[in-house]
């Protein structure tokens, strides 16, 4: 047992969980003002929601003694046999329990995330119901090939630091499956505004957001020491490298905005994800400049083609930039930095067939399952809420209130 590392894992923990209010308030920010409330809701339940589902079943499936390469037995189940004494297999140095705490907020966040392609116009007790069904078919058997111990990517030796493949590939391609399912807003092809309610609050989200990956990358080191000093400055860097050049981008073609430059500073946070404890800080300047590059453009094609109605663009900023963060990892990680991770740049090129492999599994997935569940609780409970509820906002036909005005 190590102190220190018990010390950063435990403050890691609690920056990571700051991480999904701070989504809350980035996509609140982006909605109109009729619907901030029910988007921010989705990330508050889900926070209560997949805190108590980890604990009973979750962490069990994703980290739990091996089953094929698959997923994880049950014999933790309840957190059976998870508790003060240190994991033989995993943070070999802190509590069991802490370990399990931190990745459980990996699991709240990436659930969170895809809630942005459907703000708007998802019922609410849907919402839930996908969430629990994704969490469970989606999340954590993707978790378990990647980090668990025995996965089938992990044992092909597919990199991913603190979740390229497992938490941004995986969300944003679910995000465009449940989009596709679920449809437009309305007077979305019709090109009705619905410009931000609130771009102070997207600013303040972005800026917590900011703040606290550094929990999230750095804390994946899983030791207070130089591979964690290392992830806090890949992690900054990236994000300052690409705020600013989706700040020159909206510069170029009209005018650099705030809620540019937030996003943009997202999609560097994004893109480093995979590679932050991999490579060294130089590296994380393009990392987070290309990723920027890419979800802009990717951005910029969508809003054009109006066909696929991904609201807050999920699938353009954390799928394709978590793709791009996945492969440069593989083209950047160097042993220099991490003994685990031998990239392109040391002269070892098939890692990034290797990365290519896992991104493919991860998105075919991912997206195949996300189809399916939508597909069928449309059928049953059905996804949308009604015309009228829509038109009204569902601040005030899902949860009675106004974000504005107080309780109705």
């Amino acid at each position: 047992m190590n102190s220190g590392d018990t010390a950063w894992i435990l403050v890691s923990t609690a920056l990571v969980m700051l991480m999904t209010p701070a989504l809350a308030f980035f996509y609140g920010g982006m909605v109109r003002r009729k619907n901030l409330l029910s988007t921010i809701m989705m990330s508050f339940a889900i926070l209560c929601m997949i805190s108590v589902l980890w604990v009973v079943y979750g962490y069990t499936m994703a980290f739990g003694p091996d089953v094929k390469g698959l997923i994880g037995n049950f014999s933790w189940f309840g957190l059976n046999g998870v508790g003060q004494d240190p994991s033989t297999v995993y943070a070999t140095t802190v509590p069991h329990l802490a370990f399990m705490a931190f990745q459980a907020t990996f699991a709240i966040i990436t659930v969170a995330l895809w809630t942005g392609a459907v703000v708007e116009r998802i019922k609410f007790g849907a919402l839930l119901a996908f969430a629990a069904l994704w969490f469970t078919l989606v999340y954590c058997p993707i978790a378990h090939w990647v980090w668990g111990s025995g996965g089938w990517l992990a044992q092909m030796g597919a990199l991913d630091f603190a979740g390229g493949t497992v938490v941004h590939v995986n969300a944003g391609i679910s995000a465009l499956a449940l989009a596709m399912v679920l449809g437009p807003r309305r007077g979305f092809r019709e090109g009705e505004s619905m410009e931000p309610n609130n771009i102070p609050y997207v600013v303040l989200g972005a800026a917590l957001l900011w703040f606290g990956w550094f929990g999230f990358n750095a804390g994946s080191a899983l030791t207070a020491g130089g591979l964690a000093s290392n992830a806090f400055v890949t992690t900054n860097t990236a994000a300052a490298s690409a705020g600013f050049t989706w700040m020159i981008l909206g510069w170029i073609h009209r005018r650099p905005s705030v809620l540019g430059a937030a996003t943009g500073a997202v999609v560097g946070l994004v893109a480093i994800t995979p590679a932050a404890g991999y490579v060294q800080p130089w590296a994380s300047i393009p990392i987070g400049a290309i990723g920027s590059i890419i979800s802009y453009y990717v951005m910029v094609w969508r809003a054009k083609a109006n066909k696929v109605d991904e609201s807050l663009d999920v699938f353009a900023c954390h799928g394709m930039g978590g793709t791009w963060g996945a492969l440069a990892t593989g083209i950047f990680a160097t042993t220099a930095v991490n003994s685990a991770g031998s990239g392109l740049i040391d002269g070892n090129w098939k890692q990034v067939l290797i990365q290519i492999v896992a991104i493919a599994a991860t998105m075919v997935f991912s997206f195949g399952v996300s189809w399916l569940l939508a597909n069928a609780l449309k059928a049953t409970m059905g996804l949308r809420v009604k015309e009228e509820e829509e038109a009204v906002g569902l601040d005030i036909s899902q949860h009675g209130e106004n974000a504005y005005g107080g309780v109705l």
